[in-house]
């Protein structure tokens, strides 16, 4: 019995979240391809060294966003 799997990617515009020692960080508009069905992200490989230059290169952000934060474990249950 053979099972066909056939994934439905899109090209879009992602924003790529990282947390780096701690601290959250944003990348918007990186282009990937997205499975429309699950959400995953596939990036090329040219996306991700110049994600990795992006970062190790640490040069001033663009802007700056205030994110909250929760713990699950503390929420009721």
């Amino acid at each position: 019995m053979t099972t066909e799997w056939q994934e439905n990617l899109v090209e879009k515009l992602v924003t790529y979240t990282l947390n780096l020692n701690g601290q959250v960080i944003l990348v918007e508009n990186v282009p990937a391809r997205v499975n429309e069905e699950t959400g995953e992200q596939f990036f090329s490989p040219s996306t991700v060294e110049r994600l990795q230059q992006t970062l190790l290169e640490q040069s001033e952000p663009d802007y700056f966003v205030e994110v909250p934060v929760y713990n699950y474990s503390n929420s009721a249950a």
